[in-house]
């Protein structure tokens, strides 16, 4: 699938400021797809500019500025073409799996809340410790059980806050999906990036989030490569395919954020407009 993105963010600012150093995740990974074109236009012009990875295999753009502005644009652009992906292994252990050295790094986190726990304790008997059954039914009961918004502010809420209201972004559902697979001994991570085909709820386009999990039947995953992690959308209620694209994983939301910076300034009013433009040939 031909996939074309522009992301415009433009930051506004009550009066003149000075930008701090900067970090842009808005490249498409490495595992996303065959990248066709891809521009990142930053005003004010930055005084350094450098391409860089992370330790997840996240593509980012350092950025460093002088002198003062009452404005900060970024616009992204690119195009890429997509492609399905591997069938997940079918021979997997049952659930739930002991604890794999390698990826480690992907079952930290808070200690599960006890209804969470529950509700995928209870996902995996019904499934009856199949792993893959038991992921498939995670991401339908999230999909189905939980109305969705739009929360344009704000990190994602605490996971057994989203599964007892049953209300929640894109970024608070993945988060929930995230604690219900570690709870079995599945690592798992937060995506972020664009979705093709779903409007969202309020008509607009917007980042999306996912999550993603290890199933690589050696316990060793490549990072930056795709092997052996395979993506579910609980907000769509899908598995991630060829209608996505991966901006940035990590082990949680922190680690994807698309732009990170700050500036210097007193009693400062800030105002920001983005638009997320999406265009696909299938």
């Amino acid at each position: 699938m031909r996939f074309s993105v522009r992301h415009l963010m433009q930051y506004e600012y009550s009066a003149p400021v000075e930008l701090g150093a900067h970090r842009l995740r808005l490249t498409p990974r490495a595992d996303a797809g065959m990248v066709q074109s891809h521009m990142v236009r930053v005003t004010p012009e930055p005084v350094a500019r450098r391409d860089l990875t992370d330790a997840f295999g996240n593509p980012l753009i350092a950025l460093d500025f002088t002198g003062e502005t009452s404005r900060f644009c970024v616009e992204s652009r690119f195009s890429l073409d997509t492609r399905p992906p591997a069938p997940p292994p079918a021979d997997l252990p049952p659930l739930p799996w002991g604890a794999t050295p390698a990826q480690a790094i992907y079952l930290h986190g808070p200690v599960p809340d006890a209804t969470v726990q529950a509700f995928a304790d209870g996902l995996a008997a019904e499934a009856g410790g199949d792993a893959l059954v038991f992921l498939n039914l995670l991401n339908r009961q999230l999909f189905t059980r939980t109305d969705r918004q739009i929360r344009l502010e704000g990190d994602a809420q605490d996971p057994r806050e989203t599964l007892a209201s049953a209300r929640g972004a894109c970024r608070d559902l993945a988060v929930l999906f995230i604690a219900a697979a570690r709870s079995q001994g599945i690592p798992a991570r937060f995506v972020s990036g664009y979705q093709a085909h779903a409007e969202s709820v309020d008509g607009q386009r917007h980042l999306h989030a996912w999550a993603e999990v290890w199933l690589g039947q050696d316990g060793v995953g490549r990072e930056g490569a795709g092997q052996g992690w395979y993506g579910y959308d609980p907000t769509h209620g899908l598995a991630v395919g060829e209608g996505h694209v991966a901006l940035c994983a990590a082990p949680d939301q922190a680690g994807t954020m698309p732009l990170e910076g700050g500036f210097w300034g007193l009693n400062i009013r800030t105002l920001l407009r983005y638009t997320v433009e999406i265009e696909t040939d299938g």
